[in-house]
């Protein structure tokens, strides 16, 4: 076990922030404190971790953390210093990264991120949690930690381009089934290249993830930002629409914040879905 003390650290946030699907809750009582314990699938990996106040407690492996987990949790990102550059005068901003404070963007897997966004299309983060782990559970490799607890992978792109689409409806994906099929497809024989867009700047890696099956705008920038860690990326759906109609009428000013904007549109998110 690896344990860190970290500000601007909430795993309860992340977790709730609607870009990580295989992130869950597992409930532990020690004595008479409390303490939130969460349970990761990610990266062919399961891992734990327990969290009270500043103090976060990783079950693996020192060289699993260093070497993996934290860049995966942005670690090394200093988020005071993000949320220190808020215009003074932008109370709601202000307000919105004070509530969502121990959020960080995650580095999760581009393959993962394109079909779990796709899979988010007017879709609620139950739903799409229950269908991520239906597509995992059928199609993914079958895992085992070293203490005996079973988990998926996340099905690889051949898998899902061999499924039928009769199968991919059956995980209760409805139009979107077509959506990942044809994806699944145009990555397994090479008409998009993973680790090429990987190397892309954000605007060419945008415009590379709009040629796939089902990839519209909101669902680019999505990919962009939790996928590929493009944090200028700033995902407009009809939530955060309604916050910058009423809070920017003038405009976001994306000027300001320029390779942040994605990091504080994450605050803007949480806020206005949570604090209600």
């Amino acid at each position: 076990m690896v344990t860190i003390k970290k500000d601007h650290f909430s795993i309860g946030q992340i977790c709730d922030s609607g870009q990580c699907f295989r992130l869950e809750k597992l409930a532990e009582k020690e004595g008479v404190e409390e303490k939130e314990r969460y349970a990761l699938t990610a990266l062919g990996r399961y891992l734990e971790i327990k969290q009270a106040a500043d103090e976060i407690s990783f079950f693996c492996t020192q060289e699993e953390f260093d070497q993996i987990w934290k860049s995966y949790f942005d670690l090394e990102e200093d988020y005071g210093r993000i949320i220190g550059l808020i215009d003074r005068e932008d109370s709601y901003l202000a307000k919105a990264a004070s509530y969502g404070s121990g959020i960080r963007i995650l580095k999760q897997d581009l393959w993962e991120m394109i079909i779990s966004f796709i899979v988010s299309q007017q879709n609620n983060l139950r739903r799409i949690r229950k269908c991520i782990s239906f597509l995992c559970s059928r199609y993914g490799e079958e895992k085992q930690t070293p203490s005996g607890i079973r988990y998926y992978d996340f099905p690889k792109p051949d898998a899902l381009a061999a499924a039928p689409l009769e199968e991919l409806y059956a995980c209760n994906l409805g139009y979107r089934s077509r959506y990942i099929h044809n994806t699944a497809v145009s990555v397994f024989e090479g008409e998009i290249d993973l680790e090429a867009l990987k190397t892309m700047d954000y605007e060419s890696a945008k415009e590379e993830l709009l040629r796939l099956c089902g990839v519209g705008v909101k669902v680019a920038e999505c990919i962009c930002l939790f996928g590929l860690h493009k944090t200028e990326a700033f995902p407009i759906d009809t939530h955060i629409n309604k916050v910058l109609c009423r809070q920017y009428p003038g405009g976001f000013p994306f000027e300001k914040y320029g390779r942040y904007a994605g990091t504080l549109q994450q605050y803007i998110f949480y806020y206005d879905l949570m604090e209600k």
